[in-house]
């Protein structure tokens, strides 16, 4: 079993950054792929970034350029650094452990709001 506890969301201005983190519990985080996901208001949840435990990403077309996923497997820790902040990036923010395309452990999710 995997336990994910998300933290960093918050109120930010467009242009802003914040950082994301994710902490994991259990023996087995260096063992399993780990991504962000989010879901705005009246949309379904999308995926944001993944990283293998290999440690190859993989970028929403939406964030390419403006967000970078880490994995600290020393600290059982993801990251999600999100710099270029617009409003359309407003979603609760969710950390998710597993298979890639598969992910079977969800945290509860962090709010980031992007003022205009």
């Amino acid at each position: 079993q995997v336990q994910l506890v998300e933290s960093g969301g918050g109120l930010v201005q467009a242009g802003g950054s914040l950082r994301l983190s994710c902490a994991a519990s259990g023996s087995i985080f260096s063992r399993l792929a780990m991504g962000w996901y989010r879901q705005a208001p009246g949309k379904q949840r999308e995926l944001v970034a993944t990283v293998a435990n290999g440690g190859t990403t993989n970028y929403a077309d939406s964030v390419k350029g403006r967000f970078t996923i880490s994995r600290d497997n020393s600290k059982n820790t993801l990251y999600l650094q999100s710099n270029s902040l617009k409003p359309e990036d407003t979603a609760v923010y969710y950390c998710a452990a597993g298979q890639i395309g598969n992910m079977g452990f969800w945290g509860q999710g962090t709010q980031v709001t992007v003022s205009s």
